[in-house]
């Protein structure tokens, strides 16, 4: 059984800055990917950032030079550093596991970016 724990949302006026952190427990392989995903209402869940056990990133074009996610392999945890924050980046915010055998999610933390 895989659990993956957020924390780190809040509201933030436009310009400032979040960090988020999901820790992962359980199940969890040496080889995987990890990352963040966004849902904004009405709207359907994007990628935002996911990085590799080897440390390998890949961000979407929205955020890039802005957020910049990191993960600590002996704590099986991912971080997503988001500066410049802009009102179009409010949405729930989930923690993705990629493993072998599936996809595992974090419950979602809101992020609220006021102008």
């Amino acid at each position: 059984q895989v659990q993956l724990v957020e924390s780190g949302g809040g509201l933030v006026q436009a310009g400032g800055s979040l960090r988020l952190s999901c820790a992962a427990s359980g199940s969890i392989f040496s080889i995987n990917v990890m990352g963040w995903y966004r849902q904004a209402p009405g709207k359907q869940r994007e990628l935002v950032a996911t990085i590799t056990s080897g440390g390998s990133t890949n961000y979407r074009d929205s955020v890039k030079g802005r957020f910049t996610i990191s993960r600590d392999n002996a704590k099986n945890t991912v971080y997503l550093q988001m500066n410049s924050l802009k009102p179009e980046d409010t949405a729930v915010y989930y923690c993705n596991l990629h493993l072998w055998n599936g996809d595992y999610w974090g419950q979602g933390t809101q992020v609220t970016v006021s102008s």
